[in-house]
């Protein structure tokens, strides 16, 4: 086994909550923004104002296709993220969005302490994109009288 823990102990937070519906890895693939790093894709999609959950925490699903290992190499890769995002208590996700994790074959090698980096400059990138995407939408708009 290696040692590759991160260098200062953090508090160990509950599970992510975590997405179970294919509609929902769908609409952050199709609909959400991206943010590519060595050892995945993270994918980000808002949830409507009409959702009873959209207020709620943040939603976290994983994806490893069959093209980046055999079983064994996914299983290991999706447990690896789901541990560092726990260890490191979600890192800025923001509430009431879903995040949806494409792993890459990366994972299986990268340093622990390099998967969290990845997913706090994830996660830091995303939001900035959708803060431009909000200031612009309310530029756009005729401002009312």
């Amino acid at each position: 086994m290696t040692t590759d823990v991160p260098a200062e102990p953090r508090t160990l937070t509950k599970k992510p909550t975590r997405l179970r519906r294919r509609q929902d890895f769908v609409r952050a693939s199709k609909t959400g923004a991206r943010f590519s790093a060595r050892a995945f894709t993270l994918q980000m999609a808002g949830r409507d104002a009409t959702e009873e959950e959209s207020a709620a925490e943040a939603r976290f699903g994983f994806t490893v296709t069959r093209k980046v290992a055999g079983a064994v190499g996914r299983n290991r890769i999706r447990r690896r993220l789901k541990e560092a995002l726990r260890v490191s208590g979600d890192l800025g996700a923001r509430p009431g969005r879903d995040y949806v994790f494409v792993a890459r074959r990366g994972a299986l090698d990268a340093p622990f302490a390099e998967i969290v980096t990845q997913m706090a400059e994830g996660f830091a990138r995303l939001d900035e994109r959708h803060a431009a995407n909000q200031r612009r939408k309310q530029k756009d708009r005729p401002a009312a009288s």
